[in-house]
């Protein structure tokens, strides 16, 4: 078999190139702007008063040091921010690899999201009714099992129906399979591989409906990668993409506390920068 039957094999089980998408946000919108690492409400309110300063729209905010890492107050002053912002707040799930005592997330960083055994399983899903019933409507996913089992709790009415369960990108999605595996087992929004060119995100998008989160410049630990010019691209070819604003060079601060307070807020408002530097590089190029 060469390359063109076997992509014409692909296409026949409904993975075809990809085109441009005419899918696009409700309210007509191709894509959102996501400021990721909003460590608590001060690193959340520093990240809106930039944005407003700079003229920035925030879309989403997602925190990663986990539900457990924050009191029941500063979950409910960050949803309150993101209510009187129109953001939408995510929270990751806090029990993973990389803190338990198992030794493969040190030499692996593709195990570091994951839930070993059924007690962190278990211990994921207290997170997530914690924060579902404090008013959270928006969680972030590190393992494909917890993922299934909230997935099954949506279906049988035991979580909202709309609680959005967005995959971290310490799930690899790099295919349009994955993709839409993922989505089968309950994602409403997929966190994609860091280094995917543009026509596989094409890909990934004739398969799935859900909104996909791109990161635009990528932490050092997931590839440093900085695709300011690859933005319209991305956004013509994999709509509605949350557009997500990592930072290259700068430190892994998970999990933050007081201690790391002053570095996690300098760390939103540059991310907030770098969200107005990408926007004015989509309408240049809209105008060109």
């Amino acid at each position: 078999m060469n390359l063109r039957e076997a992509h014409a094999l692909l296409s026949d089980r409904g993975f075809r190139p990809g085109e441009t998408s005419t899918s696009t946000f409700p309210g007509g919108s191709p894509y959102k702007v996501e400021i990721p690492s909003c460590e608590g409400p001060r690193v959340m309110a520093a990240v809106l008063e930039e944005a407003k300063t700079r003229g920035v729209t925030i879309d989403r905010v997602s925190q990663g040091s986990g539900v457990m890492m924050l009191t029941d107050g500063e979950i409910e002053e960050m949803l309150s921010l993101g209510a009187s912002s129109g953001v939408e707040v995510c929270l990751f799930l806090g029990p993973r690899g990389a803190w338990d005592i198992g030794g493969q997330a040190k030499v692996s960083a593709a195990v570091g999201g994951v839930a070993r055994g059924n007690e962190m399983v278990a211990a994921s899903l207290c997170d997530a009714f914690r924060a579902v019933e404090l008013g959270v409507r928006s969680l972030l996913v590190g393992d494909l099992g917890v993922l299934e089992i909230l997935g099954e709790l949506k279906v049988d009415g035991s979580l909202p129906s709309d609680l959005v369960l967005k995959t971290s990108v310490l799930m690899p999605l790099a295919n349009a399979p994955t993709a839409r595996l993922y989505e089968r087992l309950g994602a409403t929004s997929l966190n994609v591989s860091t280094d995917l060119p543009v026509p596989v995100l094409a890909e990934i998008r004739s398969v799935t409906s859900v909104p996909i989160d791109m990161y635009i410049e990528v932490p050092d630990d997931q590839g440093g990668h900085v695709r300011f010019y690859d933005v319209p691209e991305i956004v013509r070819v994999a709509a509605p993409v949350y557009l997500k604003m990592g930072l290259r060079n700068a430190p892994n601060i998970y999990p933050v506390g007081a201690h790391l307070a002053g570095t996690a807020e300098a760390l939103g408002r540059e991310r907030v920068r770098r969200a107005e530097l990408i926007l004015r590089l989509l309408a240049e190029q809209d105008e060109g």
